[in-house]
């Protein structure tokens, strides 16, 4: 048995797939959006199961708190680029296939380039607007794209734009409010679900890629892990959503898709970066309960509620870094500093609980 068949062979002997499909994946070309929670287990999946070319694209870097679900890390990771990370372990899993890394920002600008070099597109994101720049740069490119979306303890899967079935646009045309939905780092998340959305997510584009059973194209999977329950919905394309974004596709690299989310140009600042400025004043907007305390920034301590109260003690040229337990309040707080005319001022991405982690690093 050559070392193709040995690699693949529990596929092969799958009637379904034989060496026929198994040559199809490895002409398959797939792009990941995201080599996080969803990506990591989608993006070892594919690579293991031999789809020919993988593309990676991720502008974030590892972080400790990423380990307990992000499965393609480990320590050595840790502050590494992940789409460079995740491309060094998935060509030790499998050396004959291709990764491709994008180290970068998925924007309107270059997505279009990157889609057109790729059969199906995997969403890996975490947030609203990169989830619609991905639909709409999948409309206009035509490409398949395989979802997933996780919530706590709740998972959703589904396939859009495919068979002229519907697009997320059908599902979700209007963005919900922004901040209303709080992120994982905010709410948390149990560390087995993505691996299971991310492997449902696998398990899609794999059907996709060999034309073989059935897809959840123009249906809504939804998973929930405390209770094992999974649900089905329908799901319908809606015309006028998918001519939304043909009317677009002239101007899409200009579209703003914050601005359609809802999210105001916040500044966000990391927590190993704040202990590295100088001379500005951070301000701790949690309730005096609240713990860990960060005495080491010297803040000071107001309250959200009475902090209206108190912004003439500020100078307005002076840099000002808020931040609060994970990172919702301190947005509120930047709003509210802004409106009064504050510029330089900006909030602590995770809050607290990331300062905290980032000074018992730098104590080891």
């Amino acid at each position: 048995m050559n070392t193709f068949n040995s690699r693949y062979h529990r596929q092969i002997i799958l009637p379904e797939i034989g060496e026929e499909g198994q040559k199809k994946l490895n002409s398959s070309k797939v792009l990941v959006i995201g080599a996080g929670g969803l990506g990591c287990p989608a993006l070892q999946y594919l690579a293991a199961a031999g789809v020919g070319t993988i593309g990676i694209i991720d502008f974030d870097v590892v972080e400790i708190s990423n380990l307990h679900r992000q499965i393609l890390y480990g320590d050595s990771s840790v502050g590494k680029n992940k789409a460079l990370a995740a491309k060094n372990r998935l060509e030790d899993l499998n050396p004959t296939i291709h990764v491709n890394a994008y180290p970068e920002k998925l924007t309107p600008k270059n997505a279009i380039t990157i889609f057109s070099k790729y059969d199906i597109i995997v969403d890996g994101s975490d947030n609203f607007s990169t989830r619609y720049l991905v639909n709409d740069a999948c409309v206009i490119t035509d490409k398949p794209l395989v979802y997933g979306a996780i919530f706590k303890y709740e998972g959703q899967v589904s396939v859009f734009n495919y068979k002229k079935g519907p697009t997320y646009r059908c599902l979700f045309p209007e963005p919900p409010k922004a901040g209303s939905i709080p992120s994982c780092s905010e709410i948390g998340v149990l560390g087995v679900l993505p691996g299971i959305i991310g492997s449902l997510q696998a398990n899609e584009v794999i059907k996709i890629a060999l034309g073989i059973g059935e897809t959840l194209h123009g249906k809504l999977l939804m998973y929930d892990s405390l209770s094992t329950q999974f649900s089905t919905f329908s799901i319908h394309r809606v015309d006028a959503e998918v001519l939304k974004v043909k009317a677009i596709t002239k101007n899409f690299e200009n579209t703003d898709y914050d601005l359609f989310c809802g999210i105001e140009r916040i500044k966000e600042i990391l927590a190993k970066d704040v202990f590295r400025i100088e001379n500005c004043q951070c301000i701790d907007i949690r309730e005096p309960h609240e713990q860990p305390k960060i005495e080491s920034l010297n803040p000071d301590y107001i309250p959200l509620a009475t902090l209206e109260k108190n912004i003439s003690s500020y100078k307005k040229e002076q840099e000002i870094i808020l931040f609060c337990q994970s990172g919702v309040r301190s947005r509120k707080a930047v709003e509210i500093l802004q409106d009064h005319g504050f510029t330089n001022v900006s909030h602590v991405k995770g809050g607290a609980i990331a300062l905290h982690e980032e000074q018992i690093l730098k104590e080891v």
